[in-house]
């Protein structure tokens, strides 16, 4: 993983994530998407931008299917943001920057 960019596992995800305060925006992406490669060093830019402020990671899905399937992934990249570990918002697709900014910008602000 990129530095700042949290990898989250099956075996991590209830500490890591569920139990944890704050903001997180977790990529759930998989090694042969195409668009997951287009989207990484976006999710690399923002890890750096909000470090200490939102914990940005990614979860690849062919290693932890049982995490992907519990957030019904259908699509990857598949962006989810959660709020002290509850599910708050997704986005679904390899988007612009700004987009995942804007939305980072309105949970935190």
């Amino acid at each position: 993983m990129a530095e700042g960019v949290f990898e989250f596992k099956s075996d991590n995800w209830e500490t890591e994530l569920l139990q944890s305060k704050g903001i997180a925006m977790v990529d759930f992406w998989a090694a042969w998407c195409g668009p997951c490669k287009m989207l990484a060093p976006t999710i690399e830019e923002l890890a750096k931008e909000y470090a200490g402020k939102v914990k940005i990671g990614k979860l690849n899905t062919d290693e932890n299917s049982d995490v992907a399937s519990r957030y019904k992934i259908m699509g990857i990249p598949t962006v989810i943001f959660f709020r002290d570990g509850k599910e708050i918002d997704k986005v679904v697709g390899a988007v612009p920057k700004s987009q995942l900014k804007s939305k980072l910008d309105s949970l935190i602000g």
